[in-house]
């Protein structure tokens, strides 16, 4: 199993020295996540021969590998101008994965909760076009559901990966979207969302997250009232509600031996401590 860093909290660092600080952390992995200078989000790459030497010289000095790329497009957009542009950019980026010798990408359905069966058509009409691309290159993708996407719920998103009907395209569950992966179901059993997703289980985004159902749906209170607005949180482990024994316990009875990628996102003031704190926790579940 791969342990990985999503380094976002680091990305006003120089990439090199990005890369130099995850390895003096412990991580032997990173998660490439968007950065504005070589993969903006929902923006053409911005990776040039020069940027992408760069970074595999970088991660060849330190002994780091990337274990995924995570671009965000707007490939399941209703709007076709700007469904056509995502896949434009998603190909010149399957192009600098592949570059980069990476054979893992992950990305998010997108699309909008609102126009469900629009976006949904725009993702299967994206997926014609990219799909061979994927293959022709080598590389995988694993996908999730995220708050604000078309499809945001644990068991319709696996059912849509498990639709695509490819070995190499396999479920992300993500920790801190367990409360609305739940949907309507207040338990929000972590375990049995894990399970349904069984051996399409590939890749995990490790973070904490407080329940926003909770208190009657008053955790918080948002204006106006009637808000469509999603809220969720990237926390250290413990530090939100998320059953993390549950969790854990039900990955080492499945035996996951994909890719676990801390994505903290909440502390960029003590990015080096958090990470160091999920490494030895994550370390301490799963290796």
């Amino acid at each position: 199993m791969k342990i990985a860093l999503d380094p976002y909290m680091l990305r006003n660092l120089p990439m090199a020295e990005m890369v130099r600080t995850v390895a003096d952390i412990g991580y032997e992995y990173i998660e490439l996540s968007p950065r504005a200078e070589f993969m903006p989000f929902f923006l053409h790459p911005r990776a040039d021969d020069e940027k992408v030497v760069e970074l595999k010289r970088v991660l060849r000095e330190t002994g780091v590998a990337l274990s995924s790329v995570l671009p965000l497009y707007k490939w399941s957009s209703p709007d076709e101008t700007e469904r056509q542009a995502a896949v434009r950019y998603w190909k010149r980026m399957i192009e600098v994965t592949a570059e980069l010798g990476c054979e893992l990408m992950n990305s998010e359905f997108n699309g909008r909760p609102e126009r469900a069966a629009e976006s949904e058509a725009a993702f299967w009409r994206s997926l014609e076009e990219l799909l061979p691309v994927f293959e022709r290159e080598g590389i995988a993708l694993n996908l999730e559901a995220h708050p604000d996407d078309f499809c945001e719920v644990n068991d319709p998103a696996v059912d849509l990966v498990r639709a695509i009907n490819k070995p190499w395209v396999n479920y992300l569950y993500c920790a801190p979207h367990t409360f609305h992966l739940s949907g309507d179901d207040p338990s929000a059993d972590v375990s049995r969302m894990l399970r349904y997703a069984g051996p399409k289980l590939a890749h995990l985004h490790l973070a904490d997250s407080f329940n926003h159902k909770g208190s009657s749906g008053l955790r918080y209170i948002m204006n106006p009232p009637g808000t469509p607005a999603r809220i969720h949180q990237h926390l250290d482990i413990g530090q939100g509600e998320v059953d993390w024994d549950a969790f854990f316990g039900t990955l080492r009875e499945l035996e996951f031996d994909g890719v676990a990628t801390v994505c903290v996102f909440a502390w960029e003031e003590r990015a080096v401590e958090s990470s160091k704190f999920m490494l030895d926790r994550v370390t301490k579940e799963l290796a």
